[in-house]
């Protein structure tokens, strides 16, 4: 397995990617980040003075990852839209993963929000809450073209190995269908495990399928056989009972939909825009 680069844990500025983004000198001090008020446009608190810091987990293209030494992404493009309002700079913390499914980082007064292509789930809604959803999601099944099979269920009855990636909702599924799939750390190791024959096929969100595909070694290399639709909605999350920035959030991916920006970034990121990804309620 790979050893993941977000284990060190590192600040990074972001912008949207349009304005372009630049990596800045980090610590995980508990000074405010200078002077001023912590409190934003909107009576929104915030963790440090004059920054909206977002915990989030590299890499998990299209929603994020660390392009040309700038983080870049969907998710960062939308928080963005919140900084804005707020009157602040983002600013975002590298983490592991499984502190989302928890909202350690949230709790501990580290991140003020994470947004990490993360599924809304009731268990999740216990520790953290949710924005309203801002991307439909469903799981692809993408096999090596050798594997010689068709479906998740081929993949169960020939024993083909299976991965996915660790505390994610792909990998509650394909475990909830018997499977004991292998555990990558990152959706990168995922994709290295597929190219380096530790599996066969892996089980993991199909945004991040499609951007994998659009490189042409990975196309023919390999196939999307099975989509998955769970209904998955993702969620930016914060400390329970935040409600002004879980106000705050709401109001930017609203406001996104209807003057027309969510559809340019979500052609920037993902591909061809899709209406239901705009679903105002979630499944």
């Amino acid at each position: 397995m790979n050893t993941l680069l977000g284990r060190r844990t590192r600040v990074l500025a972001a912008t949207t990617a349009t304005a372009g983004l630049m990596l800045v000198a980090a610590c995980t001090s508990s000074d405010d980040g200078g002077s001023g008020s912590k409190t934003a446009a909107g009576g929104v608190e915030l963790v440090k003075a004059g920054q909206l810091t977002t915990c989030t987990h590299l890499p998990y293209p299209p929603f994020q990852s660390e392009i040309d030494g700038k983080v870049q992404g969907f998710d960062v493009s939308v928080i963005d839209l919140v900084a804005d309002d707020l009157g602040v700079k983002q600013e975002i913390l590298d983490t592991p993963f499984e502190n989302f499914k928890t909202g350690a980082f949230l709790n501990s007064g580290e991140c003020d929000l994470a947004a990490a292509g993360m599924t809304i789930t009731e268990e999740r809604k216990k520790n953290v809450d949710f924005s309203d959803p801002y991307f439909d999601a469903t799981q692809a099944v993408l096999v090596n073209k050798d594997a010689g099979v068709d479906s998740l269920a081929e993949i169960k009855s020939g024993n083909v190995k299976l991965g996915a990636q660790a505390q994610t909702t792909g990998e509650d599924y394909v475990t909830k269908q018997g499977f004991d799939p292998v555990s990558f750390e990152s959706s990168d190791a995922v994709l290295n495990g597929l190219r380096t024959g530790q599996v066969k096929a892996v089980v993991i969100d199909y945004p991040v399928v499609q951007g994998w595909l659009k490189d042409k070694a990975n196309a023919d290399a390999f196939e999307v056989v099975d989509n998955l639709n769970t209904g998955e909605q993702y969620g930016f999350t914060v400390k329970k009972g935040n409600t002004q920035l879980v106000a705050a959030i709401n109001k930017a991916i609203a406001d996104a939909r209807a003057d027309g920006t969510y559809k340019k970034l979500y052609e920037q990121w993902i591909g061809p825009y899709d209406a239901t990804a705009a679903s105002p309620s979630a499944s």
